[in-house]
């Protein structure tokens, strides 16, 4: 019986077992432009008995940057801050992949530069706030994405995937999950556009489909994963039959082939199971556990066969050393919420490993 200890191939890279750290967003990218400290290098450092690591999302642009402190992959300061990251985790012996996370219509000007607004698929702004450094702010109505806005952002993706591989990374995860611009482009509440980018599930799938081709056509298809969430409300998006336009998805991927799919699971586990049996790679899932934090339940996933890998967020975020904890059954460090998004060292590298 296969284990969640057990190695498996990644397209070409070996995993030394099927845990892996979901990304999270820290808000601490306090280097020049918007780049990587040292002390971010130590926190992934940290957790390189990770299968594989996922990063925090990084914004492939400018105009990608929906939340304070959040860290890009579009200049060169950003390139040598990952670098510095990537050689620490290689160096633990660790396998680090960049999240690619454009927030779209999540954000708000006043975290832009130089007059620029958040963009989207639609001019249609999500109900709710964001927080700035003026403190919580409405979503304001996102600049639509015209024909050659959309081509500079697929490019933007690309780009940043070049520049992923430049600092070291060992592969790339587009951020098609949890409200952001290429979910508001699946999503039918947020796009209501009637072109060839918009109205259809093929239509509405297929920025995402150019995104992902893009980057596989930049850095290789084997250095390429896709997170997507079916059914996710996060940032006011609502997909009241997602099945559709989820498998025009995987359909518009077939030629692509990427390395993997990353599954945030929130609604009917058969989804779940009718989208792995469609997709001819690595399905990584970071299940859907009804109120309860992932833990020892999420391990027989891989057991019996509804995942390859499973994918830890907070308890990976507590637990540096979280495969060990895993096998050994615990104990388990318990994450402090008040030390998720900025701040210093404190719920950041501090978080102790079994042995001290």
């Amino acid at each position: 019986m296969t284990t969640a200890f057990d190695p498996i191939d990644l397209a070409g890279l070996r995993l030394p077992n099927r845990i892996a750290m979901a990304p999270m967003t820290r808000s601490r990218a306090f280097g020049p432009d918007l780049s990587p400290t040292a002390s971010t290098a130590a926190y992934y450092a940290q957790r390189a008995s990770a299968g594989l690591i996922v990063t925090e999302g990084v914004q492939p642009s400018v105009v990608g940057q929906g939340y304070p402190d959040t860290p890009g992959l579009h200049s060169d300061a950003q390139v040598a801050g990952w670098r510095a990251v990537t050689d620490a985790v290689h160096a633990a012996g660790g396998r680090i992949f960049a999240q690619l996370m454009h927030t779209g219509r999540i954000g708000h000007p006043s975290l832009l530069p130089g007059g620029l607004r958040p963009v989207g698929a639609s001019p249609v702004a999500a109900r709710g706030q964001v927080h700035t450094a003026d403190g919580p702010q409405a979503f304001v109505v996102p600049e639509p994405l015209n024909e050659d806005g959309i081509r500079r952002t697929v490019e933007d993706h690309a780009r940043a995937a070049r520049n992923a591989v430049r600092a070291g990374f060992d592969g790339v995860e587009v951020h098609g999950a949890n409200g952001y611009l290429v979910h508001q482009f699946l999503a039918p509440n947020s796009n209501t556009r009637t072109d060839a980018w918009g109205g259809d599930p093929e239509s509405r799938a297929r920025f995402a489909v150019e995104v992902v081709g893009a980057v596989a056509d930049a850095i290789g298809a084997h250095r390429t994963g896709l997170r997507l969430s079916p059914g996710n409300s996060l940032g006011d998006i609502d997909e009241p039959e997602p099945e559709a336009t989820y498998l025009a998805l995987l359909r518009g991927l077939e030629s692509v082939a990427p390395a993997y799919l990353h599954l945030v699971e929130t609604g009917d586990r058969a989804l779940t199971l009718e989208l792995r049996k469609r997709f001819g790679g690595v399905l990584i899932l970071n299940a859907r556990t009804a109120g309860r934090p992932s833990g020892l339940p999420e391990l027989a996933l891989v057991e019996d066969g509804t995942a390859d890998v499973v994918s830890y967020g907070a308890l990976f975020l507590a637990n540096p050393d979280l495969p060990r904890r895993l096998r050994a059954g615990g104990p388990f460090n318990t994450p402090d919420r008040a030390t998720f998004y900025g701040g210093g060292e404190r719920g950041y590298t501090d978080y102790p490993a079994l042995d001290g």
